[in-house]
């Protein structure tokens, strides 16, 4: 005890206001100390749980609007880089940007002209030669592909490579435009994330939702446009649960946008007044001039498609020359149109304007058809959205032109209609109705013009799903063999492998070999890659199919099992089950 106490006393006391002082911050930082590190501790505990219940639960848990906050200000800023970067090299090259290209190139030596797209052409060709499997660039097909087929991912370097493919086509003369790009690289930012957290079919489908709806509406200061797209573009369903996390996306990316760009429209429009009831039927005809004029412009990039593979087939091109190729042809165009080169802004708001004559509307539009199924058919890379808006603007004012004149006490002015034709072809050309009349009226800031929009939107897009596989992209996809224009019933069958349903040779609930070697003989079997959608029709028939693998010894095919007819009605079912739930929940 006399011990302690004198332990005690040998303590000296802190004396005076600076060393209590003292003796106070020295217990308090280790208290400090503790309480941040026991809050590292539990932040970092609610991040890994947050993470293994988006996971295990998807994105119907808050924990994932986090996640697409922080995908739309990603996606927003990648998208406004891609414009940023496209204006930089519009004027390394022209001299100018894209709102005064046309008028520039008028005045440029033709020798530039024609040289910058076949060096642009040659850069292309170079980089999808390197980094692509067939030396075209992707686009957004190929994201609609990616949230149908590969539980919403798509190839980040190919995606990568296609992305800086299209910014040099668009900077360089190519006659697209920059909505695929930006669509594409949210879709890359999006998978490389749901490869992070291991996330499911649904959970990475709502996240390339966000990034595109992210990318959209930085791209075109559109927020209520882009979270549209994404779910009736992409998506290609309306669910509750993605609604939410995807609208946030949209609204981040616009926020960014408008940080950088400023909250102003893509075009200024005069003041526009409808003839209401007595215009309408003007604008119906309208509507399906446009649809026409849609499936005319799809139907020469798909012709020009196939005639630039048959001379590259007959004339042995190497893959890498081909954009050069295509560059040339539009130099040529552009010495005497030069209003085909590049995204073609000033042309869409001399149309929006009434600045065009009668004559010039309908030359322009031929020619800048004529220049997108070359870019096209040169796999020069670039989207399909605002060439479309040219064409829509070019054709409605043609129209109203001629509308204007015939009927002048009743008609409104030119600009409507072109402003309604700008909807109807975009709309025609995506197969996207909602989302395309909203970015019309976001990127025009006119709102009084609804009802004239809607009425050609609507037929145009009728009529013109009527002629394709309801879209310009599904046509594409319908062209490569991939079949997602008739639904969840016709591309589900291509997601399950015949492997995976295989009964083995030899189970106990297995085929045996003598059951199978006859078919085998007749050449009725499939592999165990192979999918149902090969499988299904041979079962219908034979209602059971022997899995067969292909010796590599030339010792001929090893029959590993079989596929019965029941089981892959079954698998089939559980799938379209698995869809609706995603789509209705």
């Amino acid at each position: 005890m006399a011990e302690a106490e004198k332990d005690q006393t040998d303590t000296p006391a802190p004396k005076g206001r600076l060393a209590r002082l003292r003796a106070g911050l020295g217990a308090g930082a280790v208290q400090t100390g503790a309480v941040l590190a026991r809050w590292r501790r539990a932040i970092g505990a609610e991040l890994r749980a947050g993470l293994t219940t988006i996971r295990l639960k998807g994105p119907g848990q808050v924990q994932f609007w986090l996640i697409a906050l922080v995908i739309g200000i990603v996606a927003g800023l990648a998208a406004i880089g891609f414009r940023v970067s496209i204006l930089a090299l519009q004027e390394l090259f022209y001299g100018v940007d894209d709102f005064t290209l046309a008028s520039h190139l008028a005045e440029l030596h033709w020798g530039w002209v024609v040289a910058i797209p076949i060096l642009g052409g040659l850069a292309v060709g170079l980089i999808l030669h390197r980094f692509t499997p067939d030396g075209r660039a992707q686009n957004l097909a190929s994201v609609i592909e990616g949230a149908a087929l590969r539980d919403g991912r798509v190839q980040k370097r190919v995606g990568l490579a296609s992305t800086l493919a299209s910014l040099i086509t668009l900077s360089t003369g190519g006659s697209s435009g920059r909505e695929g790009p930006v669509v594409h690289l949210g879709a890359v930012i999006s998978s490389w994330v749901s490869n992070v957290i291991h996330a499911d079919g649904i959970t990475a489908r709502d996240l390339m939702g966000c990034a595109v709806a992210a990318a959209v509406s930085a791209s075109f200061n559109a927020p209520i446009a882009g979270a549209l797209f994404a779910l009736e573009v992409v998506l290609r369903h309306f669910a509750v649960h993605a609604f939410a996390p995807i609208v946030i996306a949209s609204v981040a990316g616009t926020v960014v946008s408008r940080l950088q760009m400023g909250n102003v429209t893509e075009f200024i429009l005069p003041v526009n007044m409808l003839g209401f009831y007595e215009e309408l039927p003007a604008f119906t005809i309208l509507g399906l001039l446009c649809g026409f004029v849609a499936y005319a412009m799809m139907r020469a990039i798909f012709i020009a498609e196939d005639a630039g593979d048959y001379v590259a087939r007959i004339t042995r091109m190497p893959k890498w020359l081909r954009p050069a190729v295509a560059g040339a042809l539009l130099g040529g165009i552009a010495i005497s149109y030069p209003h085909i080169i590049g995204v073609g802004y000033e042309t869409t708001e001399a149309a929006l304007t009434g600045n065009l004559l009668l004559w010039e509307a309908i030359v322009f539009a031929i020619t800048k058809c004529i220049a997108v199924a070359i870019t096209f058919a040169g796999r020069m890379g670039g989207g399909i959205f605002s060439p479309s808006l040219m064409m829509g603007a070019l054709t409605g004012l043609a129209f109203g032109a001629v509308a204007t004149t015939i009927f002048p006490g009743v008609s409104g002015t030119e600009t409507l209609y072109a402003l309604a034709g700008m909807g109807a072809v975009a709309a025609a050309v995506l197969g996207a109705p909602i989302s395309t009349t909203l970015i019309v009226f976001e990127l025009t800031g006119d709102w009084q013009a609804g009802i004239a929009v809607m009425v050609t939107v609507s037929l145009a897009s009728a009529l013109a799903s009527r002629l394709v596989h309801r879209s310009f992209f599904l046509t594409q996809l319908e062209r490569s063999g991939v079949h997602l224009a008739g639904g969840p019933q016709d591309y589900l069958p291509a997601t399950i492998s015949a492997g995976r349903l295989m009964r083995a040779l030899g189970a106990d609930n297995g085929p045996s070999e003598s059951q199978l070697s006859d078919l085998v003989a007749q050449g009725v079997f499939v592999a165990p890659n192979d999918t149902l959608e090969k499988a299904l029709p041979l079962l219908d028939k034979v209602g059971v199919l022997p899995v067969v693998r292909q010796a590599t010894d030339g010792s001929g095919p090893e029959i590993l099992g079989a596929v019965y007819h029941v089981d892959a009605l079954k698998a089939y079912a559980r799938a379209l089950a698995e869809t609706a739930r995603e789509e209705h929940s």
